[in-house]
């Protein structure tokens, strides 16, 4: 299988990655990792996510976020919006694109957004018209596509429904979310090569959890599979609240690491992500979930 020339990197460290850090982080700390993130070449980051403060407290200030940072020309600066109340935040804070969240799994929508798949579908209507009016671009989540914390392995034909659905919206693309990371090669390969039936490979992303060390596996047959847009998170951030202790995210500079020795372009400073994601592990006081940064930091090559 060819390997695509080049991979987009989304950054959803400040989002996803921060919503899962107990310590409260300060504005200025969250400002200066986005702006670390974009000085380092990443061209699409999550910058926060316009959802309840109540159930995710660490995201409260996000309209803050979003008129402190500097703005780099190309860059994409995206919200995470729920619903009606959290498009129009994130509107009026001048989010450059939003996303919504779908599972693949009806216990995982019940638990999750105390509704079932269904319904969390037929919610995102109105904020669909509300963008396409706004001509704001929408992304799509789907979760647990590799497996549910609740009820185990995940029928590949009801994320290609829900996938479906999602598109059919008007989601530009529909990122593929393997949310308690217990998917691995085989399972990767079967779910892509039935959604590849019917849907165009550059429609999809993949957001791989680490959990069970599988991540960069994933991602690379996500990418012989012609996969080009791969969701990580500086550093690592971010953990897996079904796997207590164990990590979440794939770190950006595992992922950039691997993109290089392959000869894919991503556009990314290596040396610069490291410095990021080293600096906002000082600030929240825990060790770099990076594989990659630890070694190269301790080695000095960057």
């Amino acid at each position: 299988m060819t390997l695509p020339e080049a991979v987009r990197l989304v950054e959803v460290g400040a989002r996803d990655g921060l919503q899962n850090e107990s310590k409260t982080l300060a504005l200025a700390d969250k400002v200066r990792l986005i702006e670390d993130l974009a000085d380092a070449g990443l061209r699409v980051i999550e910058a926060g996510s316009f959802v309840n403060p109540k159930w995710v407290p660490q995201m409260a200030d996000s309209e803050a976020v979003f008129a402190a940072i500097k703005r780099q020309p190309g860059v994409r600066y995206t919200a995470l919006t729920p619903n009606m109340r959290g498009f129009e935040r994130a509107l009026a804070a001048g989010a450059d694109e939003v996303a919504v969240f779908a599972a693949a799994t009806e216990s995982f929508s019940q638990k999750n957004i105390n509704c079932s798949v269904a319904e969390s579908l037929e919610r995102f209507k109105p904020l669909m018209a509300a963008a396409k009016a706004a001509k704001l671009p929408v992304r799509g989540y789907v979760s647990c596509v590799l497996g549910c914390p609740y009820e185990g392995q995940v029928e590949a034909e009801k994320v290609r429904e829900v996938t479906a659905e999602l598109l059919a919206m008007g989601c530009y693309e529909v990122s593929l979310g393997d949310t308690i990371g217990s998917g691995h090669a085989g399972s990767m390969a079967q779910l892509l090569e039935l959604l590849l039936k019917d849907i165009p490979a550059a429609q999809l992303a993949v957001h791989c959890h680490d959990t069970y060390g599988q991540a960069l596996a994933n991602i690379l047959v996500a990418l012989q599979h012609g996969i080009a847009t791969v969701d990580a998170s500086i550093a690592g951030l971010g953990g897996c609240p079904y796997a207590p202790g164990a990590s979440g995210n794939v770190a950006t500079e595992d992922v950039v690491y691997m993109l290089q020795g392959l000869g894919i372009d991503t556009g990314l400073d290596l040396q610069a992500l490291v410095a990021a994601g080293e600096r906002i592990c000082r600030v929240l006081g825990r060790d770099n979930a990076s594989r990659s940064a630890r070694a190269l930091t301790v080695s000095k090559v960057v």
